[in-house]
């Protein structure tokens, strides 16, 4: 069969797709077509270049030996393709997880870099929890988020870079009614004997019970066990006044009703909160997210630990940033 004069780059999308997932069903749905429509793009693909791409059973899907050979190329043309609708201002939107509509610091970042390119369109995402938000970074349906990258799983972390943002400090909501209410700031020695809530349970936020528990251990202080996954800010407020378990939070964490917020101390414990997209992201507006991280950081003091400041080793060791 002579060699195909031209591919349509939906092809070679709908291909790379599938060889990233080895599922059809979930190609379709990270694709948002049908999945009869996606075969049929794989099995045109299959008649240009002349050759069997994937093996498919009804078990699994893997892919041939052409199948190997053409990914890379077919990764090549897509990402030309994006770099070249972003250098003739055709960008699609830069889609920017910040986790919770309440929470300063990815807001601020993602109001600086509009500022820095009102050109493009930056739009807001709220995915609740950096491995949750993971999984939609390296499908293509987010392009970045923020979030403490030392607690994603070494195989995520393997597959996105990072650009580290502020040292968070750390807070305690508790009802209003608590005794430790009275106190400006909380040591973190009055926690003694306390359950806090930390997320245990939730996949979308393992990330975070991870900090918990590396700052709660050796304290005498209990992570609360799971609790009903609460979507939203009404029922999480439902849930924690039901519970009345304080709430391991940061320091700018939203009001909650009949809640006191106060800061930690002694030690100051630190929330590491990165930049965090997936390798290879090409978008005309994703530099200025940068800028806007690295600036605000500058400005603000956000890298400086304070006396006392505690982060855990793990995040220490890891660079500030992956390029």
């Amino acid at each position: 069969m002579p060699a195909p004069t031209h591919l349509d780059p939906r092809l070679l999308r709908a291909f790379v797709t599938v060889a990233e997932e080895l599922h059809f069903t979930r190609a379709a749905a990270r694709l948002y077509v049908a999945q009869q429509a996606l075969s049929r793009d794989v099995r045109r693909l299959e008649r240009e270049v002349g050759a069997e791409l994937f093996v498919r059973t009804t078990r699994q899907v893997t892919l041939t030996a052409d199948g190997e050979r053409l990914l890379p190329y077919a990764r090549r043309v897509l990402t030309a393709q994006e770099e070249l609708l972003a250098a003739f201002g055709q960008a699609r939107p830069l889609l920017v997880d910040l986790n919770s509509p309440g929470l300063g610091t990815p807001r601020q970042v993602l109001h600086r870099a509009r500022e820095l390119a009102p050109e493009h369109e930056l739009m807001a995402r709220y995915e609740s929890g950096l491995t949750g938000a993971a999984g939609e970074l390296l499908a293509g349906r987010l392009d970045a988020s923020f979030g403490r990258f030392a607690g994603l799983e070494p195989a995520l972390r393997a597959q996105l870079e990072h650009q580290l943002v502020r040292y968070e400090p750390m807070a305690i909501v508790l009802p209003e009614d608590h005794r430790l209410v009275s106190l400006e700031a909380v040591p973190l020695a009055e926690l003694a004997g306390e359950t806090v809530y930390a997320g245990a349970g939730n996949p979308r936020t393992p990330e975070w019970t991870d900090l918990a528990r590396r700052l709660f251990e050796g304290r005498g202080i209990e992570i609360a066990p799971p609790l009903p996954l609460a979507v939203g800010d009404e029922e999480f407020e439902r849930i924690m006044a039901k519970t009345r378990s304080p709430v391991l939070a940061v320091v700018d964490f939203p009001d909650m009703p009949r809640t006191v917020r106060r800061p930690l101390v002694d030690p100051v414990p630190l929330s590491p909160v990165s930049l965090v997209w997936r390798k290879g992201l090409v978008h005309p507006a994703f530099d200025a997210l940068r800028r806007a991280a690295a600036g605000l950081a500058a400005e603000e003091g956000w890298l400086r630990l304070p006396v006392g400041g505690w982060i855990p080793a793990i995040d220490k060791r890891l660079p500030n940033v992956q390029k």
